[in-house]
């Protein structure tokens, strides 16, 4: 107890904590914010089908995304090593190998998004007029891939040399831009859902320009030079793509989810996958907010393991995991009370309403459940321990499809049920493989970070 008092009274911690984990906050809550604005728009025009379309193609962009997180996550593990270390090459070395995989990445995911929207599509069966607008949305949507792909690789970087002015920049220019934009192009210009989608795309354009011009003046504070010759040997590449592959499953798996609740939805209609929309933004907006703190955990742990530090470790953890604890019960209080708000301002179709607050519950348990998974998140990808975060993350997936399976016949009561059952599934694991790792003295003997000579 002393031990948690001693880290919690500790005032450098403190402000490194919030030095990180405020300007992320902001920035992240920034993301959601887009998916709420196009709620609300695209909510108040006459047809649930509209609102459904861009839930459904930002689903299928999202997973597309998402599940190339890795990018961020990866990055940051490795440049907050490197700042640990004072490793300029390295830092050089992370960024590049980050935007060329982005690049190649993008190009890949582009060739094969159409035809699997149509297989997605497929399986959701929808109306005909919710599939014709989810395949508009989802087209124009993949314009801004490469620029969305880049900006990962950006902000994982920024964030694990901890730079959180950088990715609050990205991020707040990013997503500002969109809303503004959105407004004009729907409902200024009568663009429609197509309007939606053209206003990420050149929302995703600037950020990701942006985001390449501060990485640049950032690396004027590290010396070294990037070790060329390396680049074309695999060991410079195979600690970096090992990490981004573990971290590639877990996000697939953790995206197929979400996936699966869309699907599920459509099936129940289109004003049932319109409600769980609006109530997933709700899990967004808090979901970023306490990943804020978490981003302060994997820079800062990064940096104690780079650094040898034990102590600072333990600091770091305890500071950031009393806040999470906090605000997770914040944002339950805050759905618990004022959700009827919260749906109300996304949309005015009575049918839409109604559902999302049958199951508004649902949402307000999702923050205090969910909490440790993002904490616990930030510890291993700061460790860039992947391995680990992949097996937590299968283990809790496989017993809650099953579970699934089974409440079927609880309709979307059972569709929620079986999703509080995987987030809780999924901080239980994360804490076994944390508890045994820290009995085993094994965090400071995590994946060995890519390293550079001294320039000459």
């Amino acid at each position: 107890m002393s031990a948690l008092l001693d880290a919690w009274q500790h005032r450098p911690t403190r402000r490194r904590v919030w030095a990180l984990a405020a300007p992320m906050i902001l920035s992240n809550l920034s993301v959601p914010l887009v998916a709420l604005v196009d709620s609300a728009v695209v909510g108040h025009l006459p047809h649930a089908h509209q609102l459904a379309a861009v839930a459904v193609g930002a689903s299928l962009y999202t997973l597309l995304t998402w599940a190339m997180g890795f990018l961020r996550m990866g990055s940051t593990g490795f440049a907050a090593q490197a700042a640990g270390r004072g490793d300029g090459g390295a830092l050089r070395q992370v960024l590049l190998q980050g935007l060329l995989l982005g690049a190649g990445l993008a190009l890949l995911l582009i060739l094969v998004a159409l035809p699997f929207s149509g297989l997605a599509l497929g399986l959701m069966q929808p109306s005909a007029q919710l599939d014709a607008l989810a395949r508009t949305y989802l087209q124009i949507r993949l314009a801004g891939l490469p620029a969305a792909l880049a900006s990962y690789a950006l902000i994982g970087w920024l964030l694990g040399s901890q730079n959180a002015r950088g990715p609050l920049a990205i991020l707040l220019t990013c997503n500002l831009l969109n809303v503004a934009l959105d407004l004009l192009f729907v409902l200024g210009l009568g663009w429609g859902v197509a309007g939606a989608a053209w206003a990420s795309v050149l929302a995703e354009w600037s950020g990701a320009l942006l985001g390449l011009w501060l990485a640049r003046r950032a690396l004027q504070r590290y010396a070294g030079r990037i070790d060329w010759p390396a680049l074309r040997r695999w060991p410079s590449w195979r600690p970096l793509l090992a990490v981004n592959r573990d971290i590639f499953i877990r996000t697939l798996a953790l995206q197929g989810v979400f996936f699966l609740i869309t699907v599920q939805g459509t099936r129940l209609g289109d004003a049932t996958v319109a409600a769980n929309a609006l109530l997933l933004n709700g899990l967004l907006l808090s979901a970023h907010a306490l990943d804020g703190l978490a981003h302060a955990v994997e820079a800062l742990c990064g940096h104690a393991l780079g650094a040898g530090d034990r102590q600072a470790l333990r600091r770091s953890l305890i500071v950031a995991g009393a806040w999470s604890l906090l605000a997770s019960a914040g944002f339950a209080l805050f759905f618990g009370l004022g959700g009827h708000w919260f749906i109300a301002l996304q949309t005015d179709i009575a049918a839409v309403r109604a559902i999302a607050l049958e199951y508004l519950p649902y949402l307000a348990l999702l923050p205090l459940i969910a909490v440790s998974s993002y904490l616990l998140d930030g510890l291993f990808i700061g460790a860039t321990r992947a391995r680990e975060m992949r097996d937590a993350m299968l283990l809790a997936l496989l017993p809650s499809l099953a579970l699934g399976w089974l409440l079927q016949p609880l309709g979307n009561h059972g569709l929620w049920l079986a999703f509080l059952g995987f987030m809780l599934l999924r901080g239980l694991s994360l804490g076994v493989y944390a508890v045994r790792l820290s009995r085993r003295d094994r965090w400071f003997g995590a994946p060995a970070p890519l390293r550079q000579r001294p320039a000459d």
